[in-house]
């Protein structure tokens, strides 16, 4: 079974002939990574790089197809490549890392060329629509609860660990759960929203606090297997589970939360997110997020610009920066009142996912996944744990507090800001 878009098979199997376009994709490729401390190894034994003889390797099998693809579909094609086993490597999160830690820098001119030259854009399809966004949920969480039960630990929590010195994957993320419920000041007797269900853990942990929760989310397999959980946990008198997009809640609780869910709102509706979170909580109560969040000059690139993550894994995707997470909640009537980063635990619950997914690649071929999502998922998770090993990438626990009246905002309010 394939997973990825129609319209990418063929594009797959028979990548794009462009001639003076990949002879110049090729000349940029070799600008851009010469001065990374890799060695790229091509056919016949040459290789560039400024990497040792232990830096890790990216081998190109097929370099006239590697250099179509990039010259078709720039970063996107460098991913296909992958998929398609036009360049594999002895390192794949290594690579990745080396590439992205260029990034993390500044982007640079051959990069800038290269984006503006090819610059595939964003279909229209996937904008975050009600319908939209029930579309682009469905095209990843409800692929299988069985696959992700395959690389999740047993609380099934699809989001950032935060280790203690002692925590084995599982306590590290009850560990998280329990620092979103304390910021939010989840008690015996809360009332609390949850904006995005996953398979149900949070919404256990705040029952077993005594709050009465009401939870809600957009897949439906996600849906199914909550509910479930709820009543295997005997939390059912206490959990109310909502099938409902964010945009439709009612009510006024004592906390909102919601975890690495507004990654998937898409940066138009952003305002409306951030003022449902302030319509839905009660003055005086707390709003707890946990955010994925990138450095604020790539994320006004990245708001224009298609990617891989995008096209394969989550359609209608964009993160944030950390001040533009202050930003949005300021204008909607919230202020960020703590917060910390979590980017090296998610580094490590990555590796432990990925390392999960692999062992697991009998049990995930069963489920009738087959070779090509195996390498797109296998690229999806490298590429993630090297954004966040690298600092590209970060995540935050936030608390937030609703205000009385608006306040305008100014960038000097947007403490800690390291993305």
């Amino acid at each position: 079974m394939t997973t990825y878009p129609a319209d990418s098979r063929e594009s797959l199997a028979h990548p794009t002939r462009l001639p003076v376009r990949a002879w110049i994709a090729e000349r940029l490729f070799r600008s851009m990574a010469g001065p990374l401390a890799i060695r790229v190894v091509f056919p016949g034994g040459g290789w560039i790089g400024r990497g040792g003889p232990d830096s890790p390797v990216m081998r190109i099998v097929r370099p006239a197809d590697l250099f179509r693809r990039i010259a078709a579909h720039g970063s996107i094609g460098f991913g296909e490549a992958y998929m398609a086993g036009d360049w594999t490597t002895t390192d794949l999160v290594a690579v990745l890392a080396v590439f992205t830690a260029r990034l993390r820098r500044s982007v640079n001119p051959p990069a800038r060329a290269l984006r503006r030259w090819i610059g595939p854009h964003r279909p229209r399809g996937e904008s975050n629509t009600v319908a939209g966004a029930r579309s682009n949920i469905h095209r990843h969480y409800d692929l299988s609860n069985e696959l992700f039960e395959a690389f999740l630990d047993e609380s099934m929590t699809y989001s950032s660990a935060w280790f203690g010195p002692d925590d084995d994957l599982h306590a590290a993320q009850l560990r998280k759960i329990d620092g979103i419920l304390d910021y939010a000041c989840v008690r015996p007797g809360s009332t609390v929203l949850e904006i995005g269900t996953g398979w149900g853990s949070l919404a256990i942990r705040a029952a077993e606090r005594g709050a009465r929760v009401t939870t809600m989310t957009i897949s439906q397999e996600q849906h199914l297997l909550a509910r479930q959980r709820v009543r295997d946990a005997g939390a059912a008198d206490s959990v109310r589970l909502l099938l409902q997009d964010y945009r439709s809640a009612t009510g006024c609780y004592d906390a909102v939360v919601s975890v690495e869910m507004v990654e998937a709102v898409g940066a138009e509706y952003w305002p409306e997110y951030f003022q449902a979170l302030h319509r839905l909580v009660r003055p005086g109560g707390r709003v707890a997020l946990q955010a994925i969040t990138m450095p604020h000059d790539r994320m006004l690139i990245m708001k224009d610009t298609y990617t891989w993550i995008q096209k394969y894994i989550f359609p209608g995707g964009q993160l944030l920066s950390l001040r533009e997470i202050h930003r949005q909640a300021t204008l909607a009537g919230l202020r960020v009142t703590a917060g910390r980063s979590l980017g090296g635990d998610y580094a490590r619950t990555l590796r432990e996912w990925r390392h999960r997914f692999t062992a697991q690649a009998d049990r995930v071929s069963a489920l009738g996944f087959d070779e090509a999502f195996r390498l797109t998922w296998d690229f999806y998770l490298a590429y993630s744990e090297g954004g966040f090993r690298v600092g590209y990438l970060d995540v935050w626990q936030l608390q937030l507090e609703r205000h009385q009246r608006l306040t305008p905002y100014r960038p000097d309010m947007a403490v800690g800001e390291r993305s």
